[in-house]
């Protein structure tokens, strides 16, 4: 048949796969595309978890670049006893270090001990603000990973993978749960600390899951968002029009192509329309009380971890699924002792905040806050005797609220802290149980992609049932 090549498309359109679902078979097929595009209008309406979860939001802080678990966490004598000596040959066959060599001398805890809380839980004195609830957490000492560069390990932490490209962990728990507000975004960012995170948005991207379950990045000072306030001369029921002509537009195009990226760039749209009425209110954190500011040690207006903190519990209080804040860098290859001797005065009392503020408001039971860095530090020195190396063998991670046994100290290392050799904890370990006391069976929450179904944890993951209240 010879037609106009201008009725061509509208022909094709007509006859589509959505015009044979919607005409044949009863109508029946249109039904369920109706009901596939309604969930498609809406990807982040809530939805049903696997089972019953006991966390319901989650908040992590993460501490880039990697804190010195044998100077903050995990005591260890022996270790002190043999400062300044050799490390045993036998402990190095095999290992590889980043930057040093492994026979490099041993360098003991630069920090005393104290034990807190009733279970007696041994950290840092630099750490007196967490200590002081240390019977609210869950301690892990025995955290062990592959990577031991910081971009691949961070990106292991956060995807289950060191290469680039998979959704990460906040994307996976907005994939699967959706979120409790349409005026905030699920997923939220902020940074504080010298510089961001080393693995970059990698870190909180929705890799091949559709982009509305990217993290959004919110800043400290100014406005939470670039671009959200109008432009001067532009008033609000001009950008509203603005927008509305352009949902229409996007619309069109979703009903005709299909494309569900389409469906992100108008949801994107409609929550900077939304986000200009609520977010100003939420991200001031002058409107806490005195005492609530001087809790955390916010200081509003100044870009802090302090801040960001006090932030993240108006955010998760007002629906927010998932929140992570980074602070880097921990990186301490040499000036050991003033690294982290800042870096803790930045977080420790924030921290500690965040769980005390979180549970007299009743927000802990269903909150789940996880502390920690991608990999740990080598019990030999670097930079005379004032640094240590990257080191995956063993590290300490924390976790309190949501369905957590509080004031457990969970795993050993040996006496160097070189090895993590009982109820020894993977990343993929750590990420099932997260995911577990959200309501997912890990091996379920999946996505097909190049033709095989994937999932954070890989082939990979145990659930930590030690820990889980």
């Amino acid at each position: 048949m010879d037609l106009p090549p201008n009725l061509i498309p509208d022909i094709q359109r007509a006859h589509s796969r959505r015009w044979f679902l919607k005409e044949c078979g009863l109508g029946l097929g249109g039904i369920a595309l109706a009901s596939l595009e309604a969930q498609a209008a809406n990807p982040m309406a809530p939805k049903q978890s696997h089972f019953p979860g006991k966390a319901k939001n989650v908040i992590f802080l993460y501490m880039g670049g990697a804190p010195s678990h044998l100077d903050l966490f995990d005591n260890k004598p022996e270790l002190a006893r043999l400062d300044g000596s050799k490390p045993p040959a036998e402990l190095l066959k095999n290992y590889q270090s980043a930057f040093i060599s492994p026979d490099n001398n041993l360098l003991g805890p630069k920090f005393k001990f104290k034990k807190y809380g009733q279970a007696g839980t041994e950290m840092a004195e630099i750490l007196p603000h967490i200590g002081s609830v240390a019977d609210d957490i869950c301690v892990i000492r025995s955290m062990h990973t592959e990577a031991f560069n910081h971009a691949p390990a961070q990106i292991l932490l956060s995807t289950g993978s060191q290469q680039f490209g998979r959704p990460s962990l906040g994307s996976w728990v907005t994939y699967g749960l959706g979120c409790e507000t349409d005026n905030l975004p699920a997923f939220v960012v902020m940074s504080s600390g010298s510089k961001g995170p080393s693995g970059g948005a990698a870190n909180f991207n929705s890799g091949f899951l559709p982009s509305v379950y990217d993290g959004v990045q919110f800043r400290s000072v100014g406005d939470p968002v670039l671009y959200l306030s109008n432009p001067k001369g532009i008033r609000k029921n001009n950008r509203k029009a603005v927008i509305d002509a352009i949902n229409e537009l996007n619309q069109r195009h979703f009903e005709a192509v299909g494309d569900p990226e389409i469906q992100t760039r108008i949801a994107a749209y409609e929550m900077s329309t939304r986000m200009q009425e609520v977010a100003p209110e939420v991200t001031d954190i002058s409107r806490e009380p005195k005492h609530i500011q001087e809790l955390y040690g916010a200081e509003p207006g100044k870009r802090s971890f302090a801040n960001n903190a006090l932030l993240a519990r108006r955010l998760v209080e007002r629906g927010v699924r998932f929140v992570e804040l980074f602070h880097e860098s921990w990186d301490q290859h040499g000036g050991l002792v003033g690294g982290l001797k800042k870096n803790c005065k930045d977080v420790d009392q924030a921290c500690a905040a965040l769980i005390k503020d979180l549970k007299q408001r009743g927000m802990l039971d269903d909150t789940l806050i996880v502390f920690g860095g991608e990999f740990g530090r080598t019990p030999m020195t670097q930079g005379g005797t004032d640094g240590r190396d990257h080191h995956p063998n063993a590290f300490t991670m924390w976790l309190a609220g949501g369905g957590i046994k509080g004031g457990v100290n969970h795993g050993k290392t040996d006496d160097l802290g070189f090895n993590a050799v009982e109820d020894k904890v993977h990343i993929h370990d750590l990420n099932a149980t997260i995911l577990h006391q959200l309501g997912f069976d890990h091996e379920k929450l999946t996505t097909r992609f190049q033709g095989r179904d994937f999932r954070l944890t890989d082939v990979h993951g145990q659930i930590i049932k030690p820990i889980l209240s």
